[in-house]
């Protein structure tokens, strides 16, 4: 396990006891978002057993620097350290350059260490000649949708166009009800998740990943479900960090969709992070002008290019996702196909290789 020292500092691996110094270093960090939190390094620990590496900078006595990173292995197959997976972003938060330097370094040693053919950090770096050098910045073609929140919901709502305003009322006239959820709910949840990832054809989360998701982030995370006719047709779990608020999860099913549950827990999403006096909504991933990027826009979201960066040492062999285009498409297709309860089984254990 790497623990090295410097003229000022140590840099450590967190353990289970230093969560909550961890934590208060994130809730405290001007570029933090939720995922940061030791929350996913428990629920990525419990859920899917991949081996977590949480690095810190510690200067007197205080946290210095953070750097997560996950090491997602299957022998012969993936082999990578992640930063984060799972989320759009969780790289390093840190005081100064020099602790990113050493943060990096440690995690360099610990690339070669695991011997990892690739290491990925998903956010901004503050720009050194090391980060220069061992470093290359991904095109990713991917942006994050960021909505600066007012003081208020009547003040949000008041400045909405009219047609983004009438929508909301249209879900609420269609008898779509919003609700807050939780654990004791948890099938209810995953039963519109999992079906809508399978009309995607994508392999699913494990239910036990909701699971230790809203167990360990306890007061730092909530869920909202749409109703109509008293059954769930709309899913979303919101992570909350100091200033921000995360939406890692939405689903809806797509016999409903004409009748706007979407519009009606992302309402309710906004509402509540105004209210509750968080500055941004983070939306999450998209690509620039597709769909989804559309309907992030409508609320007032801004776009902010999404960087990852890898280690150089992958840079000539690195292949751009979206060669895989056809194939992945070819691959949902086949997925869709699959029995519901099958793929519910299957997904979870192909989900727990895939870092997206």
């Amino acid at each position: 396990m790497p623990s090295s020292t410097n003229s000022n500092f140590f840099i450590r691996v967190a353990a289970s006891k230093d969560g909550q110094r961890w934590d208060t270093y994130v809730l405290n960090h001007p570029e933090a978002t939720p995922y940061h939190l030791f929350a996913w390094n428990s629920a990525v620990t419990e859920s899917y057993g991949h081996r977590c590496y949480y690095l810190y900078a510690e200067k007197n006595g205080l946290f210095a620097g953070v750097l997560p990173l996950v090491h997602i292995r299957l022998p012969g197959i993936v082999n990578e350290l992640s930063s984060l997976p799972y989320c759009d972003v969780g790289n390093c938060l840190c005081d100064n350059e020099q602790i990113q330097d050493a943060l990096l370094i440690e995690a360099l040693k610990l690339q070669r260490m695991l011997q990892v053919k690739k290491m990925q950090l998903r956010g901004s770096l503050k720009k050194t000649e090391l980060k220069d050098v061992f470093f290359h910045a991904e095109i990713t073609g991917k942006v994050r949708m960021l909505l600066d929140l007012p003081p208020s919901s009547n003040e949000l709502f008041s400045g909405f166009k009219s047609k983004l305003r009438s929508q909301i009322r249209k879900a609420e006239k269609n008898n779509i009800t919003f609700c807050w959820s939780g654990l004791e709910e948890l099938n209810k949840i995953y039963s519109v998740f999992s079906r809508n990832m399978h009309e995607l054809g994508s392999p699913v989360h494990a239910e036990n990943w909701f699971k230790n998701v809203l167990t360990h982030y306890s007061q730092r995370v909530k869920v909202g479900l749409a109703i109509f006719e008293e059954k769930p047709v709309g899913m979303g779990i919101i992570l909350l960090g100091r200033h921000s608020v995360s939406i890692p999860w939405a689903s809806t099913l797509r016999a409903y969709n004409h009748l706007g549950p979407n519009m009606l827990l992302y309402w309710n999403f906004l509402k509540f992070s105004a209210d509750n006096g968080f500055n941004i909504f983070d939306f999450g991933r998209s690509t620039k002008d597709e769909g989804s990027y559309m309907f992030k826009k409508q609320w007032g979201a801004v776009s902010e290019p999404l960087t990852w960066y890898t280690n150089r040492e992958v840079h000539e062999s690195h292949v751009h996702v979206s060669r895989y285009s056809g194939m992945r498409e070819l691959v949902s297709s086949m997925w869709r196909k699959i029995p519901l309860p099958v793929a519910n089984s299957l997904g979870p254990h192909m989900r727990k290789y895939i870092s997206l």
